[in-house]
């Protein structure tokens, strides 16, 4: 079979769906593949914090930093569900940094970027602030600053959802293998994890691969070029809940790196992030025990609490694929990106770096550069667009409240876990259901069957891992027994689909 489309997107990680729902949005036709499940590496191991980054402005990033922040603003309106505005803490340690520093870049973090909605910067006395409780005694003072969390893995779904309900094709599990250019357009082909051949002409191709952006001009579309990534790895830990309170925590270490605490699925911390050169297969990344034992130091600095690596309840790490710019320290390699349109016949757009906060920006300025190749005028479209699936929705709050009159039947728990994860999809999930019996079978904590059904059918989950890692994180509640029933059961469901197909 041929697959006729404007633009083929290679890879579905958070820049390959933001250019994919964009390009789909102008009126451009659209094919994506991607080899594993979206966000299966890079995109689904960061931070999940949607922000300037502070820590930039010591780089003189002023530009980098501003974008973000503008962007920051854009992306808490699209996704209200997945996103959501979050405080931090920052305890001041006079030796790392002086104070009147730490002012001067609050200052910058509050005005860069144009209006914001978020509460500006002040000085914390944290003797008498609950955010101060959890800390060691010497830490009396610190500076409280406001930026934003994302669910990172259901960002990038929803993205690729919202361009497959405009009309895009969207094939995960599905590589690309080959690609050559043939007269007016770009011939390629894609092979499924089944071994299914599709072939796409395309007039444009766009290579979002990722950490495997070179890989793929050299392996895949062989072709001569000058571009080299720089691999870094970044890894996180995470510990059972060590404070009470909404706020994050930012920790300066002595080795000038910072160091986030954040509040995670309601009973656990995130630590991360650490910045390591990465020279391995970077479909495989995993932390070491000296990146563990350097999130707990980090950690034990600043909390009156110890950690040890036996807390430590679940770990991910990602490579960050950079921009190489000689920099010998890899926390110091800038997180700005780089689109490259190769214009030597149709046209092929590489994308290089990137940041999860900048993603929409880095995707109108790709589509813009692509329509212009095409012949089109560029007329740019998500700033201001219709919110990602799920995000038409009241305020979380009022969204929650909802729900729970119209269905006093839904445990507390589960009906804010379903608005905080779907918004108004949650009402597709929930169905016709009048008692919990009706949602299904019960795998364990607050998943049944209703909600798996809806992951398989709209949002590409083939096995437990996606589900249970990607679009939500309920790995770090059901047992091992109840995950094995879980994969049992998405693997009948799978080869049954396949019998059908």
């Amino acid at each position: 079979m041929v697959e006729r489309v404007d633009v083929l997107v290679v890879g579905g990680g958070i820049n390959g769906v933001g250019i994919a729902r964009d390009a789909i949005g102008r009126g451009l036709s659209v094919c994506l593949c991607e080899a594993d499940d979206l966000a299966a590496h890079t995109s689904s191991a960061s931070t999940k914090l949607i922000h300037g980054g502070l820590r930039y402005l010591e780089q003189y990033e002023f530009r980098l930093v501003g974008k973000a922040l503008a962007e920051r603003e854009v992306l808490l309106r699209l996704a209200p569900h997945i996103a959501w505005p979050l405080r931090f803490l920052l305890p001041h340690q006079p030796h790392l940094r002086p104070a009147w520093m730490i002012r001067i870049g609050m200052f910058l973090y509050d005005r860069l970027g144009g209006k914001r909605t978020l509460e500006g910067s002040r000085r914390v006395d944290l003797r008498r602030s609950p955010v101060g409780v959890p800390l060691k005694e010497e830490f009396t003072t610190g500076f409280a600053y406001s930026d934003g969390w994302v669910q990172d893995a259901r960002l990038v779904v929803l993205n690729a959802m919202d361009a497959a309900e405009r009309g895009a094709s969207v094939h995960t599990r599905t590589r690309c293998v080959s690609a050559r250019r043939d007269g007016a357009h770009w011939l390629a082909e894609l092979e499924t994890a089944q071994g299914q051949r599709i072939t796409v002409e395309a007039r444009a191709l766009v290579n979002a691969a990722g950490p495997w952006a070179v890989q793929f001009l050299d392996q895949v579309a062989h072709l001569q070029h000058d571009y080299a990534l720089r691999l870094v790895k970044g890894s996180h830990i995470v510990v059972p809940r060590m404070f009470a309170h909404d706020h994050a925590y930012i920790f300066q270490q002595p080795d000038r790196r910072i160091v986030f605490a954040i509040p995670y699925e309601r009973d656990f911390t995130l630590i991360g992030t650490t910045d390591m050169e990465y020279k391995a297969d970077p479909g495989h990344p995993r932390i070491d025990a000296d990146e563990v034992d350097y999130l707990c130091a980090a950690a034990n600095r600043y909390f009156r609490k110890a950690i040890a690596p036996g807390d430590v309840v679940w770990t991910y790490s990602g490579v960050r694929p950079l921009l190489e710019d000689e920099e010998d320290n890899a926390s110091e390699v800038t997180r700005d990106y780089r689109l490259e349109v190769d214009a030597n016949g149709p046209p092929l757009l590489s994308v290089f770096g990137g940041k999860l906060t900048t993603y929409r920006k880095l995707a109108e300025q790709a589509v813009d550069k692509l329509e212009s190749q095409l012949g089109r005028k560029p007329q740019p479209w998500t700033a201001d667009g219709a919110p990602l699936p799920g995000g038409d929705m009241l305020p979380f709050d009022q969204a929650l409240a909802l729900l729970r009159t119209a269905r006093p039947w839904l445990p507390k728990e589960l009906a804010w876990r379903l608005v905080r994860n779907y918004g108004s999809r949650t009402e597709r999930i929930l169905g016709e259901a009048t008692t919990l019996a009706d949602l299904g079978e019960h795998f364990g904590a607050d998943l049944y069957q209703a909600e798996l059904d809806y992951l398989r059918d709209h949002e590409w989950v083939v096995d437990a891992e996606d589900l249970l890692w990607r679009r939500s994180k309920l790995g770090l509640r059901l047992t091992p027994a109840q995950q094995r029933r879980l994969a049992e059961v998405l693997r009948a469901s799978a080869a049954t689909m396949a019998t059908r197909a």
